[in-house]
């Protein structure tokens, strides 16, 4: 069920969108003390109830979590793409990982930001997106760029033949040096769920059942000489 504030003047015009009803109540909580620059004005908990409200509401942006049940933020951008190509919808992740990034971009979205962000960055990276810039999170930026300057130098990390991210062969490097999640994460300055997520993307790509054949795959394809 979707919920609505009346429109005010003056002030960004946000809806919010997650599955989760906490989180919603979390991000109103964060973006509370900057009513003179920013205001929700509606919610939804689905990507159907999202439609229909930024449908009849025609906020400045749309800000919603990329992974939700069911449809997720990338099936909203992708459907406000095709209904409304005139809104701009900045996504919020816990997943620092490249993939998610180029998937949002693609998807349409307007930006890509990890839910650590704090609240008076937060605004000002919602009130640049408002003006047709795309916002990323700085880190994740940084990532990119160094990427794509490897690329150009016909340059790739430990992995990139098998299909690893930048991240994903990090995390491998570690789980090959002997470091367990708590150890990856603090080592990477990430969250302990985001280093799981890495891990499962990492056995998948190299089509290994656990940790151990992981490294073992690694050793055998020379990964990291």
């Amino acid at each position: 069920m979707a919920s609505v504030t009346p429109s005010t003047a003056g002030p960004l015009r946000v809806v919010v969108v997650d599955d989760h009803e906490m989180v919603v109540a979390g991000l109103k909580a964060m973006l509370a003390p900057f009513t003179g620059r920013i205001r929700v004005v509606g919610s939804a908990h689905g990507v159907a109830d999202a439609l229909d409200l930024v449908g009849s509401l025609r906020p400045d942006l749309v800000l919603a979590d990329v992974r939700m049940q069911g449809e997720s933020g990338l099936d909203l951008c992708r459907r406000l793409a095709e209904r409304m190509p005139e809104a701009r919808v900045v996504l919020l992740s816990v997943y620092d990982d490249e993939q998610y990034l180029f998937q949002a971009l693609r998807a349409g979205a307007a930006g890509y930001l990890l839910k650590r962000i704090r609240g008076e960055e937060l605004v000002g990276q919602l009130e640049l997106a408002a003006t047709g810039t795309t916002v990323i999170d700085a880190t994740m930026a940084g990532r990119v760029v160094e990427s794509a300057a490897r690329l150009e130098r016909d340059e790739f990390w430990p992995g990139a033949h098998l299909g690893l991210t930048h991240r994903e062969s990090e995390v491998l490097a570690l789980l090959v040096s002997g470091c367990s999640n708590r150890a990856i994460a603090s080592r990477l300055v990430i969250g302990d769920e985001t280093v799981k997520s890495h891990v499962r993307s990492v056995l998948r790509k190299l089509q290994v059942p656990d940790r151990t054949a992981a490294v073992a795959a690694a050793l055998r394809e020379g990964v990291f000489r």
